[in-house]
C-alpha cells in the first residue's frame, strides 16, 4: 500500500496590507523611532500581505480550504477517515483545532493537531503516509491555518526591538488543505526531517496561559534563526541522496518562504536555483505552514504541476528543524 496527495487547495482572503500601509501604521504606533521607507520591501521583498476578516478563526480558514478540496474531487466528508490540523496558530488551547475544523465540514473521522512551527504540514504528511501504508486509513485531509498578521507588533516598549519585531510585520493570513489518499501507485516516495533544538530561541510567541495569561510578542531573531541551522541543510542533501534523488529531477521545487532572502538562502541550500521555486512571499507574505500548500495549489492552478511529475517540498521552521518529502504527483 502507498500513498499519493490527490489534491492541493487554499483559502486566501480577501483582505490586502500593503507593505507601505503596514510601515505607515507601525510609525503611527512608534513616533520616536525612525524608519525608513520601503524597510519591509529591501529588508524581506515584501509588497503586500493577506489579512483575513477580523472574526474568522483559523478553524474557518482551514475549513474553507477544505470545503474546496473536497468540492474539486468529488469527495464526500463521510470518506474522509482521518483529519488533521497542522498550523501554529489555534482556535484555542483545548480542545484540538482539528476538532473545530472536522464540526465545520461535518467530519466525524477522528482527528487530531500537528504543532511543529512552519513545518507542521512536512510532519503532518509524514503522519498521513505513515497511517496509510500501514493500512489504518486509507482517505485523511491535512488541513492548516494561520492568522498571523494579528501578532503584528504595531507598538513596541523599547527602540531597541525594532530589529525583532519588523518580521511580525511580514507576515500572512492564509487557510490550506491537502488530501492524502491509498494508492497502488508510490505517490510520496519518502521524507527526512532533522533539528537542532537548541536553536528554540531564535524565534517564539509565548503562550498567554504560561505567562499569567498575558500574550507574549512574537520575537524573531532573524540571524539567530539563520545560524540555528546550522548542520542541517548538509542532512537534508544528504537525506535526498539516501533516497537516490538528486534536485535536477524534480520537475517542481518548493520551499518554505519566510522572506525572499530567506528563500534565496535556502535554495542555495537545497541546492537548487531560486528562479525554479514559485514566489509566494512578496504577494501574499509569510504564511507559515501554508506556505508549502500555497506553491501546489499555485502549481495546479497555473498547469505547472502535471500528474507523475518529480515534487519536492522542502522546510526549514524555527525550533530549529529543517526536512523534506519526495513525492509523485
Amino acid at each position: 500500500m502507498h500513498s499519493s496527495i490527490v489534491h492541493a487547495a487554499v483559502h486566501i482572503p480577501e483582505g490586502r496590507q500593503s507593505a507601505a500601509e503596514a510601515e505607515d501604521r507601525f510609525r503611527a504606533g512608534n513616533p520616536g523611532i525612525p524608519m525608513s521607507r520601503g524597510v519591509l520591501q529591501h529588508m524581506y521583498g515584501l509588497l503586500e500581505r493577506t489579512v483575513a476578516p477580523a472574526d474568522d478563526q483559523p478553524s474557518d480558514l482551514a475549513a474553507r480550504a477544505a470545503r474546496t478540496v473536497l468540492e474539486e474531487t468529488g469527495t464526500d466528508p463521510a470518506d474522509i477517515d482521518l483529519l488533521l490540523f497542522a498550523g501554529i496558530l489555534a482556535d484555542m488551547e483545548e480542545p484540538a483545532t482539528a476538532h473545530v475544523v472536522a464540526d465545520k465540514l461535518g467530519l466525524n473521522a477522528p482527528v487530531f493537531d500537528v504543532k511543529n512551527a512552519c513545518n507542521g504540514v512536512l510532519n503532518a504528511l509524514e503522519i498521513a503516509d505513515a497511517f496509510i501504508r500501514s493500512g489504518q486509513y486509507r482517505r485523511i485531509l491535512v488541513t492548516t491555518a494561520e492568522v498571523s498578521t494579528r501578532e503584528s507588533r504595531w507598538v513596541l516598549d523599547d527602540p531597541a526591538d525594532v530589529i525583532t519585531a519588523l518580521p511580525s510585520l511580514s507576515t500572512g493570513d492564509l487557510g490550506s488543505a491537502l488530501l492524502v489518499e491509498a494508492s497502488e501507485r508510490p505517490g510520496i516516495l519518502g521524507s527526512r526531517f532533522f533539528a537542532n533544538s537548541s536553536g528554540w530561541t531564535a524565534a517564539t510567541l509565548p503562550n498567554p496561559y504560561a505567562n499569567h495569561r498575558t500574550l507574549g510578542h512574537l520575537h524573531i531573531d532573524s540571524g539567530q534563526l539563520v545560524n540555528s541551522f546550522d548542520g542541517l541543510p548538509e542532512k537534508v542533501r544528504g537525506g535526498l541522496h539516501d533516497l537516490g534523488v538528486k534536485t535536477g529531477d524534480l520537475d517542481l521545487v518548493c520551499i518554505h518562504q519566510p522572506s525572499v532572502a530567506f528563500t534565496k538562502v535556502a535554495c542555495e541550500w537545497v541546492g537548487v536555483e531560486p528562479d525554479r521555486i514559485l514566489s509566494t512571499f512578496p504577494g501574499h507574505g509569510n504564511v507559515a505552514t501554508n506556505t508549502l500548500p500555497l506553491q501546489l495549489a499555485t502549481a495546479v492552478r497555473t498547469g505547472r504541476l502535471h500528474r507523475g511529475d518529480l515534487v519536492g517540498l522542502f522546510g526549514f521552521a524555527s525550533g530549529a528543524s529543517a526536512g523534506f518529502v519526495v513525492c509523485e504527483w
